[in-house]
């Protein structure tokens, strides 16, 4: 019969299905009481225990399969090995980063308050010291009294900030502006926790006046690395004007401060001389570089900190150099998404140490500097123009002749002699490097590239010195195409 058949596993109810079973006489089978008869009375509690029996094993069978279900869903093993897979790669991609300051938020114009915005971002900004050694000359010493008119060394010392942006296997990499680690003898930086590391440059766009920087990992105590973050970038493109932002920086060097304020214009594109800003979108000339510009208060020390939107995401990295102390509430920032590309770039070039003076590679040439006015007039590139190429030299062994000029160094943009003499000092001599030049090819200029092994300052002609030099013409002239400077460096 299907009732002995039936088996009640489960340990729950197990006493009232036992209890009811119990009182429950089957049926017996055929041809064992033939002289009985059917009672109907019987007949009528059998098949009520029968339905009640029927409807008590439904229920307890929808409620089983739907617990099952349920743990089924909610459990981290029931996953299947393709989800799992793909758990497992998240995971591991996501192990060379520190923990990012991302904050939940809806869209751009969230809704995060600006503390809040503050304590998620603060531990990725950094402050930065920037010591050299200038040459300075003082009052007596002009006249030739105490040093025989000799300049004097003087160390130097200047404040800027950074954003942490990332790590490598052995470095944690921060974005700042590159004229907060020019011509630096020795930079630091200054974490959240106060502590200060020793930092070096990675790599540097002086064009887009950007920079970024190495700290080794192994030389980060673990109680800072717990306490520092990498920053969450944004989307600067999807910037609208009239929304609120916050500047976070080392402003004038007192430690880390907040500002708020406005995007004031989105496109700014900024004369180099001049504090005249106009909109890209007005402009003709579609390459130049364009800013972000707000009302936040954006100060010396302030350069290469960020800009962050209402999410707490890196939108800008601000540049107190762009901000004219002729005018109040316009300051600039660069925007992220503009120059992400550059910065992936800086981040996996090669981390260079300055070298000691007597151990630099030297190029051998005399140059000067392309001006906008001598870019206009000579119809020339800009750059370094070579105007003569010293015997004996790296550049003469390189092939490179006078009349050329010079636009990248080691894949680097040069665009003026003080780029590249510093530059030259994170290089030895016996170095083999990338030369980009532009040569003049009948009435224009075609790009070339040759590889120069830079030489040694010992071995360089006695006839090249870092002073400025007059040709017999004092006047700038153009002869049979090509541009003769009144004065020239030498780029040793």
């Amino acid at each position: 019969m299907m009732l002995n058949n039936y088996d009640f596993n489960h340990t729950e109810n197990n006493n009232e299905m036992e209890n009811e079973t119990n009182t429950y006489q089957p049926l017996t089978p055929s041809g064992s009481h033939n002289n009985n008869k059917k009672n109907p009375k019987n007949s009528k509690k059998l098949a009520k225990k029968i339905g009640a029996i029927t409807l008590s094993a439904v229920l307890f069978g929808s409620v089983a399969a739907g617990s099952f279900q349920a743990v089924n869903y909610f459990s981290p093993f029931s996953k299947t090995t393709g989800s799992s897979g793909s758990t497992a790669s998240n995971n591991s991609s996501s192990t060379s980063l520190l923990k990012t300051t991302a904050v939940s938020g809806s869209s751009n114009t969230g809704s995060l308050d600006v503390s809040d915005i503050t304590t998620s971002a603060i531990p990725s900004i950094v402050a930065i010291t920037n010591k050299s050694v200038q040459e300075v000359q003082d009052y007596f010493s002009q006249f030739g009294f105490g040093g025989q008119g000799q300049p004097q060394t003087q160390e130097t010392e200047s404040q800027g900030s950074g954003i942490i942006i990332g790590k490598n296997d052995s470095e944690l990499l921060m974005v700042t502006n590159n004229h907060v680690v020019e011509g630096a003898d020795t930079l630091s930086v200054c974490f959240i926790d106060n502590q200060v590391y020793e930092a070096a440059i990675k790599g540097t766009d002086p064009e887009n006046d950007l920079a970024v920087i190495a700290v080794p990992l192994d030389s980060i105590s673990d109680d800072t690395m717990s306490k520092i973050a990498v920053a969450s970038i944004g989307d600067s493109d999807s910037l609208k004007v009239g929304e609120q932002v916050v500047a976070i920086g080392n402003a004038l060097g007192y430690g880390q401060s907040v500002t708020t304020g406005i995007v004031s214009a989105v496109n700014r594109t900024l004369s180099s001389d001049s504090s005249d800003t106009q909109d890209s979108n007005s402009s003709d000339d579609s390459s130049s570089a364009t800013y972000i510009q707000t009302d936040a208060a954006i100060n010396p020390g302030n350069s290469g900190g960020a800009l962050l939107n209402m999410n707490g995401e890196v939108i800008g990295i601000n540049s107190a150099k762009l901000a004219s102390t002729e005018v109040e509430g316009m300051g600039y920032a660069i925007p992220i998404s503009r120059v992400s590309d550059i910065i992936d770039n800086l981040m996996n070039q090669t981390t260079r140490t300055k070298v000691d003076s007597d151990k630099q590679g030297t190029i051998g040439i005399k140059g000067i500097n392309v001006t906008s006015d001598v870019q206009e007039k000579y119809n020339l590139p800009e750059g370094i123009y070579v105007s003569e190429v010293t015997s004996g030299s790296a550049a003469e062994k390189a092939g490179i002749t006078s009349g050329s000029v010079i636009t990248k160094f080691d894949g680097k943009s040069v665009t003026d002699i003080e780029s590249l003499q510093d530059l030259l000092q994170y290089y030895k001599a016996g170095e083999t490097v990338e030369l980009t030049l532009q040569v003049p090819d009948s009435d224009s200029y075609k790009e070339k590239t040759v590889s120069i092994t830079l030489g040694s300052k010992s071995a360089t002609s006695s006839d090249s010195n870092s002073q400025p030099e007059r040709n017999e013409n004092s006047n700038d002239r153009q002869q049979s195409g090509s541009y003769s400077p009144a004065s020239a460096f030498s780029i040793r």
